[in-house]
Parts: C-alpha cells; sequence; structure tokens
C-alpha cells in the first residue's frame, strides 16, 4: 500500500499493531469495535499528523472531523494481532483523508483477514492557537482522476456534516418502568470526566477515546434489548462537531432507533460540560448511528426482537433507520452484483 506520491518528506504509510489482550474484548472473546476504532484512529491521526508538519510552516497537530461508514466485516479474537496500516489518498486545503485497514493475524498459523476498511478526515490545528486551522502540504496524485474523486468525497462529507449538527437537537430523557424490548428499556448513558490520559498535546480528547465510549454504550443498549452476545457490525459516518476539552464532563447516551430481522441500529450522542473556568452550557460534540447484530454461543447471527415502538418520535426514528437499512443493503448488494460481473 502506497501513498500516491506526496508533496515533501511525508511517509507514505504506516501500520500499527498490537496483540489483542482480555480487557480489549468481551465475555465471548470478541474484540470491543470500540478497541478497533481506537486504533484506527491513532494510525491516521500519526500519519495526518505527520504529513501535516512534513514542510516548514506552523506546527500542528491533526484533529479527527469525521469517521466516514465503517464496515466490521469480520470479528476479532483474543490472541490475535490487529494489523492497522493507513495512507492519505486526499488532501484540500484545510483537511486530509487517510485510508485505514485492518487486517488480524493469527500468530500461531500465519492465517491473515482484513477485518476493517475505514476512511477518516482530519484538520490540522495550530499547536500555538488551538482555534485556528492550518494549511495542509498538498500531495501529489498518480492520475487526475484521483484528485477529482477525491474532491467528490470532500464535497460530500462537508455537506453531510452540515445537515447532521442541524438536526443535532435531540436528546435521551429518562423513562420509568419501561417494558422489554421498548426503547426506553434498552436506551443507556455513561458518564466519563475528560482527563489528561484522554488528551492530545493540545488538551483535547482523542477521537479514538470518544468512539472507544460511544461503542461501549451501544454495546450496553444492544446487549439489554435481545440478552445475548452482541458485536458491532458496523459504524454510520460519525460527525466531530465541536472539541472537547481536558476537564469537560461527557454524558455519552444510547438509544434504539430500528431493528431488522437480524440487526439494531442504535443512536448515541456525546453532551458535553464544560467543567472548570468555562462559563458555557452543555453542548453536542459527536454524533453517530452504530448497528450490531446477535451472535449464538456458536458465533452464529441470531433473529433480533423487533423493537416496539411507542411514540411518534419513536415511530418516525424506526421509519428513517429502515430507510438507512435499506439504502445500505442496496448499496451492498449492488457492489457484490459489480464485483460477480468482474470475475
Amino acid at each position: 500500500m502506497s501513498e500516491p506520491g506526496a508533496a515533501g518528506p511525508s511517509p507514505a504509510a504506516i501500520q500499527v499493531s498490537r496483540i489483542m489482550r482480555p480487557d480489549d474484548a468481551n465475555i465471548a472473546g470478541n474484540v470491543h469495535g470500540g478497541t478497533i476504532l481506537k486504533m484506527i484512529e491513532e494510525a491516521g491521526a500519526i500519519i495526518s499528523t505527520r504529513h501535516c508538519n512534513s514542510q516548514a510552516g506552523e506546527p500542528c497537530v491533526a484533529a479527527l472531523a469525521r469517521v466516514e461508514r465503517t464496515d466490521f466485516l469480520s470479528p476479532m479474537c483474543i490472541g490475535e494481532v490487529a494489523n492497522v496500516s493507513a495512507e492519505i489518498t486526499y488532501t484540500s486545503r484545510h483537511s486530509v483523508e487517510v485510508q485505514v485497514n485492518v487486517m488480524s493475524e493469527n500468530i500461531l498459523t500465519g492465517a491473515k483477514r482484513v477485518t476493517n476498511k475505514a476512511t477518516l478526515w482530519y484538520v490540522p490545528l495550530s499547536l500555538k492557537n488551538v482555534n485556528k486551522v492550518v494549511e495542509v502540504p498538498p500531495i501529489q496524485y498518480a492520475r487526475k482522476e484521483q484528485e477529482d474523486e477525491g474532491k467528490k468525497r470532500y464535497e460530500e462529507q462537508k455537506l453531510d456534516r452540515l445537515e447532521t449538527k442541524q438536526r443535532n437537537g435531540d436528546v435521551i430523557l429518562p423513562v420509568i418502568n419501561p417494558e422489554p424490548h421498548t426503547v426506553g428499556y434498552s436506551q443507556s448513558s455513561l458518564i466519563h470526566l475528560v482527563g489528561p490520559s484522554d488528551c492530545t498535546l493540545l488538551g483535547f480528547v482523542h477521537g479514538g477515546v470518544t468512539m472507544k465510549l460511544m461503542d461501549e454504550v451501544a454495546g450496553i443498549v444492544a446487549a439489554r434489548h435481545c440478552k445475548t452476545n452482541i458485536v458491532t457490525a458496523s459504524v454510520d459516518a460519525i460527525n466531530f462537531h465541536e472539541k472537547i476539552k481536558k476537564g469537560c464532563v461527557i454524558t455519552v447516551s444510547g438509544r434504539m432507533t430500528f431493528t431488522s430481522n437480524k440487526s439494531m441500529e442504535i443512536e448515541v450522542f456525546v453532551d458535553a460540560d464544560p467543567f472548570v473556568d468555562e462559563p458555557r452550557e452543555r453542548y453536542r460534540a459527536v454524533s453517530a448511528f452504530f448497528t450490531y447484530v446477535s451472535l449464538s454461543k456458536e458465533g452464529k447471527p441470531l433473529p433480533v426482537p423487533q423493537l416496539l415502538t411507542e411514540t411518534e418520535d419513536e415511530k418516525r426514528r424506526f421509519e428513517e433507520g429502515k430507510g438507512r437499512y435499506l439504502q445500505t443493503k442496496a448499496k451492498r448488494q449492488a457492489q457484490m452484483q459489480q464485483q460477480a460481473a468482474q470475475q
């Protein structure tokens, strides 16, 4: 894997490897999706920060702005090695697109398989002024089409980020004595005080830390709903609307929005409360949709209990989730047909 020819001494690609330990996994031995997302973000942050500092200019740190839809193609298990490879595929004036592949390796047999592919967008923030976005050194492309395709992806994600931010006013309220399989029965929240170990050099939370907490809450929602072993199947685009500063108290909230026969969609919000020397009120920092599947003890997919919607808002969100599900299913079928035609 190689970068399309970077300007300057920036690395073509990097690889980060780590063996999966028991504390990376659930009780069934499947590695948490949040653990993989955190490794993906770390690799992306390293290569984009290196690139943005590859030419003379203002020192900066790359901050995660968005993660495109990510599919978990195969569960990873305790004892396997996660090999995370990252490369820069597009740069605009103020952002960097990083493509990341994750491959699991059985170090006893040497067997390898691809488990994840992800696209991340970073913006470089000045070390001297965290509110200043510095310019990104351009990369050179092997073909003009690569640049045109990258620019199209850039414009699409910018539009989607704006639309997501505009519909981000929802809150999750507690429900008294909810019935099983309702939205209120499985909804969950986690409260976390942001400490130094969670943060970048600029004093803001690593995107990977936030995604790991989001996956943890989404996993609790899914497990409460179906009472079985569950694993992350995919994550829709994660938009980082605002930075979260060290010392903030963050509330990560999740609720079920849609169920198909074998999958569950969970909406997750991250709200930040400035805690020290900050007059600002609580704000929405991150939002995303996670998809989970239920597995038997043998690792086979199980049917998912149907979500019981009670309010008009819950019914509306269910229909919206169904639309996303059908759209994703159609895209996957089209890709499979295209691959079959090429063979």
